[in-house]
């Protein structure tokens, strides 16, 4: 620690689905905290990772890529983004290089000129390594035209390009104040969650087109052991009969990759052995039960038309 006064605040990631958000709280954070796939979509919580810069402690929330809201879960992610921008002391909007100034961001854009009056918003164009320089700085102009950025940054999240200058930066803008968590803490969530999200996202990866969002995953059960291990039951919730037998797979040989891999990556997070037991349960009207959102950290309520 230096002499410089402490600072703490919340920094809201926004964009469209896909727009490298997780990847950025991880690469920011330094660990694994929010789940990364090549889908859309698929963070559902507002899942907070906390970063240390100096004598700055950086609270990211990374929220649900912001889309045209179709469906109960749908408005109910979207109202959580929302609610993540607004709570924050600092917003950064993340847009894709290769993909430019879609109807998306322009929706986004427009939300932004609702909550933003007077707060500090900043620019990151991700991906910077898909175009060329031209084409960047003709987007930075074209996006600082649309709204009034605090700053713009080019980066590349999953290189880490430019990150460091974004977090510095970040660092810089939050308020004094003491550190809202312990200096060894990198996520808010309980670790029943996280530990869903690893499964959910090793479903993802391993199921790609064939069962998109009709699933979900809770931590059932945690029992720590005597030994130092813990014992972990999850349940996988399937819409449909038929998806019961997609995720276990012939002989149960896809439940037990999934069940490996999460089980694997869990242990490395944790630094201490986990015993990972999986079942699949067919709740045909889980996308519309209160207890399910409740679990996943999203407010039953905002998902009314």
């Amino acid at each position: 620690m230096t002499d410089q006064p402490q600072r703490a605040g919340f920094v809201a990631l926004i964009g469209e689905p896909n727009a490298g958000k997780s990847t950025l709280t991880n690469q920011m954070v330094g660990a694994k905290v929010s789940i990364v796939t090549h889908k859309v979509q698929t963070t559902r919580a507002r899942i907070r990772g906390v970063a240390i810069e100096g004598n700055a402690q950086i609270v990211f929330v990374d929220t649900p890529g912001l889309f045209q809201p179709r469906r109960r879960l749908d408005r109910a992610m979207v109202a959580a983004a929302w609610g993540g921008a607004a709570d924050a002391d600092i917003t950064v909007l993340l847009v894709e290089a290769h993909r430019g100034v879609t109807e998306g961001v322009k929706r986004i854009l427009e939300g932004l000129d609702e909550i933003g009056k007077g707060r500090t918003v900043a620019l990151a164009i991700n991906k910077i390594d898909r175009v060329k320089a031209e084409t960047l700085l003709g987007l930075a102009k074209d996006l600082n035209d649309r709204f009034d950025f605090a700053e713009t940054f080019m980066i590349s999240a999953e290189k880490g390009h430019g990150v460091q200058a974004l977090r510095e930066w970040l660092a810089d803008q939050l308020p004094e104040g003491p550190w809202l968590y312990p200096e060894d803490q990198i996520a808010d969530l309980p670790m029943r969650m996280i530990a869903a999200e690893m499964t959910r996202e090793k479903l993802t990866l391993r199921l790609h087109q064939e069962l998109p969002y009709q699933l979900t995953v809770e931590t059932e059960n945690w029992e720590e052991r005597k030994d130092g291990s813990a014992r972990v039951d999850q349940v996988i919730y399937v819409a449909r009969d038929g998806h019961k037998g997609i995720i276990l797979g012939k002989k149960g040989e896809t439940i037990k990759a999934v069940s490996q891999s999460a089980r694997a990556e869990l242990e490395e997070f944790m630094g201490r052995k986990i015993h990972l037991f999986l079942q699949v349960k067919v709740r045909p009207n889980w996308l519309d039960e209160k207890e399910r959102y409740s679990e996943m950290g999203l407010n039953f309520k905002d998902g009314n038309a």
